[in-house]
């Protein structure tokens, strides 16, 4: 399947599910930010930020560098923690837990069972290059799900034909150009079944000829399954494809939200209209 192929729903649904193959009923309350505050040293990077992103729903996040965008990303890997406030997926704290009827921080077990309904495929893609394709994508299921190793496979194999890489499962990635590579990040965030999709500027390192393709990809992804997004990117005409909310950032805060035929074409912000005069 090329990269701008449309995927069969058959294929798609290899995408779909939770790490049980449960989701979250279409519409309700997935992720919730209450009050979180992130600083590095003195630079207050998230600013007591409130917002929630409801099931099944793409979220872009866009504004300009050093705004906190990847920061809130990194917090839902809990790469980062939060200095002040709470984050919930799915009903659950991410990085709290409630013992004594008091709320403490979270043991690494409880972390490692809440993030496992998150997916993320960073700027870099990070897969290991003394793996080859196939191996790249079923070694988390198979490790931390506990898939047996035929299901894994076969899962992969799905997700290959779904980023149109099929005929490259048995390559290293050091054998792929750079949108591959990336497009295999892509599959492996699927493979572990997320309830949700993080993107951080997933073609901020691709050659330019090399964007489109992935973009296709995750275009398809959006339009065929129900997986939730949340999404960092620059791509503009991306982000109002595939949106069905726009958030604009700036100094650490949400200054206007809206749908993208809004944000994009009428927004109210002065700040707004400043940056997307910028990149469009």
């Amino acid at each position: 399947m090329s990269a701008d192929s449309t995927p069969s729903k058959e294929t798609a649904g290899a995408a779909d599910g939770g790490p049980t193959g449960a989701r979250s009923a279409a519409g309700t309350e997935l992720i919730r930010f209450d009050h979180v505050t992130k600083r590095f040293g003195t630079n207050t990077v998230l600013d007591s930020l409130d917002f929630t992103v409801s099931s099944g729903k793409h979220v872009t996040l866009i504004g300009p560098s050093g705004s906190g965008k990847t920061t809130i990303l990194r917090l839902l890997m809990t790469l980062l923690k939060p200095d002040e406030g709470t984050i919930k997926v799915g009903g659950e704290y991410l990085t709290h837990e409630e013992k004594g009827g008091k709320l403490v921080p979270a043991g690494e077990k409880h972390v490692r069972e809440v993030r496992k309904n998150i997916g993320m495929v960073f700027q870099q893609f990070n897969l290991f290059p003394n793996m080859k394709v196939l191996r790249n994508i079923t070694e988390a299921p198979v490790h931390v799900l506990g898939l047996d190793k035929d299901a894994a496979e076969e899962r992969a194999r799905d997700l290959l034909e779904l980023v149109g890489l099929t005929e490259h499962l048995d390559k290293y990635p050091n054998q792929l150009s750079g949108g591959q590579q990336q497009r295999v990040a892509i599959a492996r965030a699927l493979a572990m079944r997320p309830q949700v999709l993080l993107l951080d500027e997933v073609t901020s390192a691709l050659d330019p000829e090399l964007v489109a393709g992935v973009l296709d990809v995750l275009r398809d992804i959006a339009h065929t399954t129900d997986i939730t997004m949340l999404c960092v990117t620059h791509e503009m005409n991306f982000a109002r494809d595939i949106s069905d909310d726009v958030l604009m950032f700036d100094a650490g805060r949400v200054i206007e939200s809206g749908a993208p035929e809004k944000i994009f074409t009428e927004p109210e912000h002065e700040r707004t209209r400043e940056f997307l005069s910028a990149v469009l």
